[in-house]
């Protein structure tokens, strides 16, 4: 049996016994599949775990960067009180639209915000609204950029706030400090950025899965 197909199969039987409480999560992956949009939604372990960050975090307010078709939303929105704020940015009208549907249907609609167009320039925009800190962040969206939502997400955020960035292993070339590649340097400088700046204590975790090799970055905000 290949490598792959036993990562499938454990996280088929992680996802029946921890992460399949009822039918919204995947209801959203079948529709943007059905609208064609990419297949790159975290897996349901993740999406559980992040479920299972926020709530630890205790947070009341999460910004999202990149929503897809709001797989990841759902779960990270289910761990909000009732009275919770998540927004998330979309740069794709069409992946915007997908994923209104999605959160309406998993009954979300009134915690969720999404903001389309590029995050770059909804960032500045939420830092002038002066609204309440994020508590969570979770940076899921073009990597060449991941440098900037991280320095957004520090001006975003409170001391105790936690920051996750997706994706950050690249199929092992984050470590290849020779590659030129927009999504392995901008990776590899906000690794750098975590791991040197006075503000944030962060680690990076390896993981393989339904999603193959892959990893994401935690930070937490200290002051």
């Amino acid at each position: 049996m290949s490598e792959s197909k036993i990562w499938d199969d454990v996280d088929d039987y992680f996802t029946a016994q921890l992460a399949s409480d009822d039918e919204a999560p995947a209801a959203a992956l079948r529709a943007s599949e059905e609208a064609g949009l990419p297949q790159i939604a975290v897996s349901a372990p993740q999406g559980k775990l992040l479920q299972l960050l926020a709530q630890i975090q205790g947070a009341r307010n999460i910004l999202e960067i990149g929503t897809l078709g709001g797989y990841s939303t759902i779960w990270l929105a289910r761990a909000l009180p009732a009275d919770g704020r998540l927004v998330s940015l979309e740069y794709s009208p069409r992946h915007a639209e997908v994923a209104t549907r999605n959160i309406a249907r998993a009954g979300l609609d009134e915690l969720v915000e999404i903001r389309v167009g590029p995050a770059l320039e909804s960032l500045p925009r939420l830092a002038d609204e002066d609204a309440a800190p994020f508590d969570l962040v979770f940076v899921d969206a073009d990597k060449n950029n991941n440098p900037h939502y991280l320095e957004w997400a520090l001006k975003l955020t409170r001391p105790g706030s936690l920051i996750i960035v997706d994706n950050v292993v690249r199929g092992g070339s984050v470590a290849d400090s020779s590659s030129t590649a927009p999504d392995v340097t901008g990776t590899r400088t906000a690794i750098e950025l975590i791991g040197s700046h006075p503000r944030l204590s962060g680690t990076a975790i390896q993981t393989v899965g339904s999603k193959g090799y892959d990893g994401f970055a935690l930070a937490r905000v200290l002051s």
